[in-house]
């Protein structure tokens, strides 16, 4: 498995990035404007995909990194990427979003194959496989290899408790300010 070369949340996908997808799929990006894709296909597994990368886009109001990918039965979309990680023993790439401790990750295997897993809890990533249900674990392993690209995950708790810190920081500063 290979690390990402940048921290998640500065994720900008570069020439180095797009190259290094299609090494691991086994083809070569075909650069379409905004885009790039890559185009898989297994004839002995009857699998076709298409994978497309759209780098920093406008998705609705805000900037961010679209998944797409297709294939003759579904389309899937992956928005605001914020990661990936390259499988090469596995000659896979699993795409990853977070927001509010929930992931959401696509996996595209070179072999045509993809997997989605949506609003998966984080904290599963780290427990005990064997104590989920069949059904759960799956996502808990799959996702479970973007855990070391993922931020250090803070605690609700914590998370407010912080918050009301950093407010009464300002709040001081504003009165030493004005006083």
């Amino acid at each position: 498995m290979d690390m990402p070369e940048r921290p998640l949340l500065e994720l900008e996908f570069k020439d180095t990035d797009i190259k290094k997808i299609g090494q691991i799929l086994g083809v070569t990006a075909k650069h379409r404007g905004s885009n790039y894709r890559y185009e898989l296909e297994n004839k002995s597994l009857n699998r076709k995909l298409a994978l497309e990368i759209y780098p920093n886009i406008h998705i609705g109001q805000r900037r961010g990194n679209l998944i797409s990918v297709y294939t003759p039965t579904a389309h899937l979309q992956l928005h605001f990427c914020t990661g990936y990680v390259v499988s090469k023993l596995l000659g896979e790439i699993t795409f990853v979003a977070e927001v509010d401790g929930k992931l959401s990750g696509l996996t595209v295997e070179r072999e045509g194959g993809c997997s989605l897993y949506a609003n998966v809890d984080r904290q599963i990533l780290s427990g005990d496989f064997t104590a989920l249900g069949p059904e759960v674990m799956l996502s808990g392993i799959a996702l479970s290899l973007t855990e070391h690209i993922l931020p250090k995950a803070v605690s609700p708790g914590l998370e407010a408790k912080l918050g009301r810190k950093s407010q009464e920081k300002s709040k001081r500063k504003q009165q030493n300010k004005v006083g």
